[in-house]
């Protein structure tokens, strides 16, 4: 008998038949609060009918017109609608169909717009599973392990993890930004460095805010150097964290944005965009790929922008943040298991850490496996698996956060009761 990967292990025991906004239906017949979005990818929630009714149209017309052969409508109306939502300036839209792809699209622009060799990334960062995109990642050793050599001229740099460092978020800001300059002065100067790459929200790395100084920091480092500022906007970005753009929170804009996730309600699409002006640096046929911009997700994807819009999704998020975090807060305060709740609109996190404030992944694996038994669904995330990420889709109401946080309230009482 053929079987998946022994190491494709699932979060959780369900296996869902269906799926209604914030909501999965398992094979067992129970109703699941899912509060994974797909890992921050169902935006618009499970099966949106605007979503479903973009695709089944175009799955009858056209499935698949590659790109760089041909051009077809839904790619021209996904091009319009972002550039509706895109920072100023980045107006050049290159497409393909992971975070992981699009990081590796980012840093091979990044490279040959300014022939340095050289990229910087934050401690903590996840941006791919890729061998490009793994060797920037440091938010955990499994995604990096077992198969070296990683790539060369990848250098890393603290992120402001305030809470790890037992610091307020000015003192580890200022630490960040004055070990990016030692990092510039002893590792990688200036002049062999492209870029920096950074999360605005750290994902697998632990839900971890960037800070509005550390941010604006990059910039003028970015400027005063002349390397480029990429921010991995795979998790945060199309109204995750209450803006449209992570980096909306902190008055910054990037060289080269990256986008994946949520874009496209669980279509696989991601993209980078850039000005055009950087954008034709990049070497002729550097950029392609055959399933990158399919139609079928390319019209999913123009029917999430529409949805995000005239639902109002983002201030939704905001929101329905705001709600989900008082109530993480209200269960933090009762359980001294839990060190922290951070994070910023629909992406929101609590550290489980041990007496003496070490990481505590064993009560953190217990209370999201008795969130399951609450009919709950969350994820993990951070270097020790010891944070519990919610990640709803951004069409969540107060009736579901409730009764998310009825269930999260139960769950951490039965997995710290032990502890």
């Amino acid at each position: 008998m053929t079987n998946l990967s022994p190491q494709l292990r699932q979060a959780t025991p369900v296996v869902a038949v269906r799926g209604e906004g914030a909501y999965v239906d398992g094979e067992d017949g129970r109703r699941y609060l899912d509060f994974t979005a797909g890992i921050g990818v169902t935006s618009t929630g499970h099966c949106h009918p605007r979503v479903v009714a973009a695709a089944q149209e175009q799955v009858g017309t056209l499935i698949h017109g590659q790109y760089t052969t041909v051009m077809h409508p839904p790619l021209r109306r996904l091009v319009e609608k972002l550039g509706e939502v895109l920072p100023t300036g980045l107006d050049s839209l290159f497409f393909s169909n992971s975070g992981s792809e699009a990081v590796e699209s980012a840093l091979r622009l990044a490279r040959q717009a300014t022939g340095r060799p050289n990229v910087l990334v934050c401690h903590g960062g996840f941006h791919g599973r890729t061998v490009a995109a793994a060797s920037m990642t440091t938010s955990g050793t499994r995604f990096r392990s077992g198969f070296s050599p990683l790539m060369s001229g990848v250098v890393v740099t603290p992120f402001p993890t305030a809470y790890r460092y037992g610091w307020d978020e000015e003192t580890a800001t200022r630490f960040a930004l004055r070990e990016l300059d030692y990092v510039l002065q002893t590792i990688s100067p200036p002049d062999d460095t492209a870029a920096i790459i950074v999360e605005p929200v750290l994902g697998e790395g632990g839900y971890v805010p960037a800070t509005e100084g550390f941010l604006q920091g990059l910039r003028e480092r970015a400027d005063r150097h002349g390397f480029l500022l990429i921010l991995d906007e795979v998790q945060t970005g199309v109204g995750r964290t209450g803006r449209f753009w992570g980096h909306d929170h902190f008055g910054i804009r990037p060289d080269i944005l990256v986008t994946a996730k949520g874009l496209a309600s669980g279509f696989p699409l991601s993209g980078i965009a850039a000005s055009e002006e950087l954008m034709s640096k990049a070497w002729p046929g550097s950029q392609g790929g055959t399933y990158g911009a399919n139609a079928v997700a390319c019209a999913a994807a123009a029917a999430t922008l529409d949805v995000v819009r005239e639902e109002n999704l983002v201030a939704n998020a905001e929101a329905m943040g705001a709600r989900l975090r008082s109530g993480l807060e209200d269960v933090a305060a009762k359980t001294p298991a839990i060190g922290d709740v951070r994070g910023l609109g629909l992406m929101l996190a609590s550290e489980f850490v041990t007496a003496d404030g070490e990481p505590d992944p064993a009560t953190a694996a217990r209370v999201q496996r008795a969130a399951v038994d609450e009919g709950l669904l969350l994820l993990l995330c951070g270097a020790w698996n010891h944070v519990v990420r919610m990640i709803p889709a951004l069409v969540v109401d107060e009736a579901a956060i409730d009764e998310g946080l009825r269930a999260w309230s139960a769950a951490v009482q039965a997995g710290t009761a032990d502890s």
